[in-house]
């Protein structure tokens, strides 16, 4: 069965998908007519779909009929809070609502490769599920599917992201760390108001602040193992009333990554340790809130990885084949490979001859729409090696 030549086939309809949900994209848990044209398309393909009432996002199934493994292909739907500047003549049509981080491109290879497998139902066994997910950008739209036991009957997963910093010719079909785990914190420091010419008489709650935001980096650079991967950033700094005036209350956020899970088990107490000695040192007290919120994405099932390997080497042989260092940023993917055995992809996009250069995230972000295919074609063939390799 040559699926390489299937995606072919169905080339120009996924570029012409990914072009209609560029320019119609919703935010996170509002991707109502997203949702809307998904299910359309996959009516039209046959496919039986469930939605949900209170929550954007579907799946279809491809029952073979055959006895034979379930296997789920994710793709995520929602768009980020981005005025666009690309230029393109497919532009977004919502006012500040962007697909800059590609997953416009994510449905259209999903719907791609429901066509592809649809076209060779009589060749598979088992069942194949196709996830259209609402809100990954928030990093807990994953977790709805999960607790409304959606894979409960699934067997494995499979799921792919376009990605800006690999080069357009290659896929990554790598074992190993892939994206980082999350795990966020809120710190609130407790100091003593007086007045600002007098600071002796209170107890600055900003320059204990200011002090336990540097010294949380030490806990990056001398108390984690310089080879264990850990970033650890305070994105938020508030604190102060009036500029004659004492701060008595600060508060911070953050955010750490990770794929050590000793790490993520030992982090609140070391933590708790800075935080609260460096605010003693300072007159002050503070308080330590830590939320583990997603698990890191690790390839690391052997059968799945052999698969997704496999896979790219049928479709584009070994110089197709592209190394990608392991991320820092999360992805509630993780979630869904908490619950069965998955595998996590990289599509590259970047084409500087073509000026497609910008990250995920930005402004001017877009895909090399010659890559598409390729997604939708790894994503059918491992499905179809996966349902058939029992």
């Amino acid at each position: 069965m040559d699926i390489k030549a299937l995606a072919k086939e169905a080339e120009a309809y996924i570029i012409d998908r990914r072009r209609h949900f560029h320019q119609h994209p919703e935010l996170s848990f509002k991707e109502w007519e997203t949702t809307k044209t998904i299910v359309a398309e996959l009516e039209a393909m046959g496919l039986p779909v469930q939605t949900f009432p209170d929550y954007p996002g579907c799946i279809a199934t491809l029952d073979t009929g055959k006895p034979g493994r379930t296997l789920m292909l994710r793709a995520d739907i929602d768009a980020l809070p981005v005025k666009e500047g690309t230029g393109l003549p497919f532009a977004s049509q919502n006012e500040g609502v962007m697909h800059a981080c590609g997953h416009d491109t994510h449905i259209a290879m999903g719907l791609g490769a429901a066509k592809i497998l649809c076209s060779i139902k009589d060749e598979l066994c088992g069942k194949v599920k196709f996830l259209f997910q609402s809100g990954e950008e928030m990093g807990c739209g994953a977790k709805y599917y999960v607790e409304h036991g959606c894979l409960d009957d699934v067997d494995a997963i499979f799921g792919m992201h376009i990605w800006a910093t690999l080069e357009s010719p290659y896929v990554s079909v790598e074992p190993g760390n892939r994206m980082a785990s999350m795990s966020n914190f809120t710190i609130n420091v407790k100091g003593y108001q007086s007045h600002g010419s007098a600071p002796q008489d209170g107890h600055d709650a900003i320059v204990a602040a200011s002090a336990i935001v540097m010294a949380l980096q030490t806990y990056v650079s001398r108390m984690n193992n310089p080879i264990n991967p850990l970033v650890l950033s305070v994105g938020k700094f508030h604190g102060g009333a009036m500029y004659n005036i004492i701060c008595p209350d600060v508060e911070l956020e953050g955010t750490i990554r990770t794929y050590s899970k000793t790490l993520r088990t030992n982090m609140e107490e070391d933590l708790n340790n800075i935080i609260q000695s460096t605010a003693k040192a300072h007159g002050c007290t503070a308080t330590l809130d830590l939320r583990h919120m997603l698990p890191a994405v690790i390839n690391e099932d052997e059968e799945m990885c052999t698969l997704a390997h496999n896979a790219g080497l049928k479709l584009f042989g070994e110089e197709g084949l592209g190394h990608m260092d392991a991320l820092m940023g999360s992805e509630d993917y993780a979630l869904f490979m908490e619950k069965v055995p998955g595998f996590f992809a990289f599509i590259g996009t970047k084409n500087v001859e073509e000026g497609i250069i910008y990250p995920n995230h930005n402004e001017k972000y877009t895909s090399d729409e010659g890559q598409l295919y390729k997604g939708s074609a790894l994503a059918a063939q491992f499905a179809l090696d996966y349902l058939n390799n029992k």
